[in-house]
């Protein structure tokens, strides 16, 4: 991108924030009236170089501009000062956060309502997943003589439960003190460290570890995640969906689970916020949005994604900010969970 003048800049951020605002093409004499202390002749020079470099586009309709992707990217890299969620913001979301359970569904549809209220667009969220997922502890519950549940918690968050059917009648009592043996040699362990682990075991106690084992491969081999959605309808109102083809093409995209998930997963970074916009990805249907993408999580143990879709016409400051916050505090919840 070409270095752009003191004054071009200006007048780019004013028409990038009015355009944001208003979602109507603007002219010399909205700038002017907006703060810009030069002649409008000044200003049209101004909006015409800005159109021929590329950063502005012209609309037929209408004698003002409208910024381009590349006018958009501009702004985002050399012109946005500010990140940050404004402090009463970051406080109520945090309040929201610490009313809720170390419950990864929760944590995922408050994430999700949180990022669409604040950006007013479109939030997809991916609940966290782990390359091997991690034993967190085992419990047995006696049903009756014939049958006790299995209670599998893993370290990411999920439970899984299978019932157990009994070759002779086990008491309660034996049945904690299995689970309490189990819990106490294999925390925080995976499945083939699981498998090496010397451990003599009772015939009973070894039919739950290869119960335990045969759960734990089964969530190793999923290959996908949850998507979490909110604020469908927020982004709807937006005068860009007005038209039923294209809010036809949104809701289609939004629904096809795995599009949506390879997207996330391959745009998002591995650090940071990323804003991708328009036809910068290598995606066709992105061409009318801009998504803004963090990971979160524990390197090495479990991450998800985070983001905002919306339109080319994005709050990019505050969508930034609100993106970097909630995966902030997504990496916290994870390591109260995982015990660092």
């Amino acid at each position: 991108m070409a270095d752009l003048t003191e004054r071009q800049e200006k007048v780019l951020a004013f028409v990038v924030r009015e355009y944001v605002e208003n979602a109507q093409p603007v002219g010399s004499e909205t700038l002017r009236r907006r703060g810009m202390n030069v002649s409008s002749a000044t200003i049209r020079n101004e909006l015409a170089s800005l159109e021929d470099l590329g950063y502005l586009m012209h609309p037929h309709t209408s004698a003002g501009r409208i910024p381009t992707e590349k006018g958009y990217r501009y702004f985002v890299e050399s012109l946005i000062e500010e990140f940050e969620l404004p402090a009463v913001d970051q406080r109520m979301i945090r309040h929201q956060f610490h009313q809720v359970t170390l419950d990864i569904d929760q944590w995922m549809r408050l994430s999700a309502a949180v990022l669409a209220h604040a950006s007013h667009s479109a939030a997809l969220v991916t609940a966290p997943q782990s390359t091997r997922c991690r034993f967190k502890h085992v419990q047995l519950v006696s049903i009756n003589d014939q049958v006790a549940l299995l209670v599998l918690v893993l370290q990411e968050g999920t439970i899984k439960q299978q019932m157990l059917a009994l070759a002779e009648p086990v008491a309660q009592d034996e049945l904690t003190r299995v689970s309490n043996r189990l819990n106490d040699h294999f925390a925080g362990l995976n499945v083939e460290q699981i498998r090496s682990t010397t451990l003599t075991l009772s015939e009973f106690e070894s039919g739950v570890v290869h119960v335990v084992v045969d759960l734990m491969r089964q969530i190793d081999a999923r290959s996908s995640h949850d998507v979490y959605r909110d604020g469908i309808m927020d982004i709807l109102r937006q005068p860009e969906f007005s038209a039923i083809g294209r809010m036809q093409a949104l809701l289609e995209m939004l629904e096809q689970r795995t599009t949506l998930e390879t997207m996330l997963s391959e745009l998002a970074p591995e650090r940071g916020v990323q804003v991708v916009i328009g036809g910068e990805s290598q995606y066709e249907e992105m061409s009318d949005y801009s998504m803004v993408l963090s990971r979160y999580g524990l390197p090495g143990e479990a991450s998800g994604i985070v983001g905002v879709l919306g339109p080319l016409r994005m709050h990019y400051p505050r969508t930034i900010g609100v993106v970097r916050y909630v995966s902030s505090l997504l990496d916290d919840l994870m390591a109260r969970m995982y015990g660092r």
